[in-house]
């Protein structure tokens, strides 16, 4: 059953130089499904084009939620229809949160963001900070005025909590990172968003410096790298349980579309792997893993489930628990 539900744009504001953030409420006001930092949304733009968009500001808040878009040059659409196209008084389809970058309980916390990548942390800097636990916040931007949130933000910097870096300035992470990142303290987690190449980059450095691997935690709407093909591009048959009713899945098309063109709804989001939105449980069959959501000990777990936007099968034939 769908879970998705209509909400009207209450207002845009400008948020630096680059980003719109985006009050979303229901109806009359009425309260809308709880979540906890970390947690995005699946947000139906126009028909065809759903994009994810990380929650922010503070999870308290039961009667708004809050988005900040970005203008991207390479933007897919779901940028450039926010920043051109979207106006006050719209109504749009959501999906309830979901959740795949939780806090987990920690002694201490690093935030390290860069760009657009200040949405999710800064939800978890208003968490962190409204629960008394220690945090640091580094945020990362091109040059004074990109900053999104920075009247809310200024407060942390002034009680020291959080410090941004302008790489106009020589204040770049490809430079040196934090201290708190270079020498790893036990009890402490760190959190990291913003392009791809920067959390590499921190993730590689954190490691080398000791940092447990469970005790880094990252987010991207954008795959870090291709997902790995474990087997070749050749078709299959994927069977519905629950009809019986069976499609072909020529090579080159990935099994959502073949499902689509065959008239089966697909709930869908990034189309890359990595939102877990079209997760479907296999009930036979091999599968080859292509998506970076799920865990290894998920994909070699006695319950399998596909991520039917990339993945494929290494037997002739899958059953999908549909």
């Amino acid at each position: 059953m769908s879970t998705d539900f209509e909400v009207v744009v209450d207002g845009i504001f400008r948020q630096g130089r680059h980003n719109l953030s985006v009050r979303l409420v229901a109806e009359n006001f009425a309260p809308l499904p709880a979540w906890q930092p970390g947690a995005h949304i699946d947000v139906h733009l126009r028909p065809g084009l759903v994009r994810q968009y990380s929650l922010t500001g503070s999870h308290r808040e039961q009667q708004a939620y809050h988005i900040c878009i970005a203008r991207d040059a390479q933007s897919r659409g779901g940028s450039r229809h926010v920043h051109e196209t979207l106006r006050p008084g719209q109504r749009l389809k959501i999906s309830a949160p979901r959740n795949l970058f939780p806090l987990v309980p920690a002694a201490s916390v690093t935030l390290l963001a860069a760009g657009i990548g200040i949405t999710p942390l800064y939800a978890m800097a208003d968490a962190l900070d409204a629960a008394g636990l220690p945090f640091m916040l580094h945020y990362y931007v091109k040059q004074r005025g990109d900053e999104a949130f920075l009247p809310d933000l200024s407060r942390y910097v002034a009680q020291g909590q959080c410090k941004i870096g302008y790489s106009s300035e020589g204040n770049s992470p490809r430079g040196t990172l934090p201290e708190s990142v270079l020498s790893h303290v036990a009890g402490r987690h760190l959190y990291v968003c913003g392009p791809a190449g920067f959390m590499q980059q921190v993730t590689q450095q954190a490691l080398a410096q000791g940092w447990p691997a469970e005790a880094i935690h990252t987010e991207a709407f954008k795959p870090v790298e291709a997902a790995p093909v474990l087997g070749a591009d050749t078709a299959f048959t994927v069977t519905l349980a629950r009809s019986g009713r069976e499609c072909a899945v020529p090579a080159g098309q990935t099994i959502a579309r073949a499902l689509q063109d065959n008239g089966i709804a697909v709930t869908l989001s990034c189309e890359m792997g990595m939102c877990g939105a079209c997760l479907t449980r296999v009930t036979a069959g091999e599968i080859d893993h292509r998506d970076t959501v799920q865990s290894a000990a998920e994909k070699s777990g006695a319950e399998q489930h596909i991520a039917l936007c990339c993945s494929r099968s290494k037997t002739p034939t899958l059953v999908l628990d549909l």
